[in-house]
């Protein structure tokens, strides 16, 4: 559907620089994404801080423990 949508807007457009416009409009993130970053003055958060992924590794290490039984390979 998308291809379908950048197919006719390419066809309307008057000149290369018309179509990287619209190309640029077309997948430009979502207007809420735009603003989450410009009301925070940063960008919006992603992933996880170092002090979640470890507890989450650690969490991850016990699951694998009890499931194995204490067997690594």
């Amino acid at each position: 559907m998308l291809a379908a949508a950048e197919a006719s807007m390419d066809s309307a457009a008057k000149d290369d620089g018309e179509r990287a416009r619209n190309r640029a409009t077309l997948y430009a993130p979502p207007a809420s994404a735009r603003r989450a970053g410009a009301t925070t003055g940063r960008p919006a958060a992603r992933g996880m801080r170092l002090d979640q992924a470890q507890a989450l590794m650690a969490a991850v290490t016990a699951e694998d423990a009890q499931v194995t039984g204490g067997r690594n390979g």
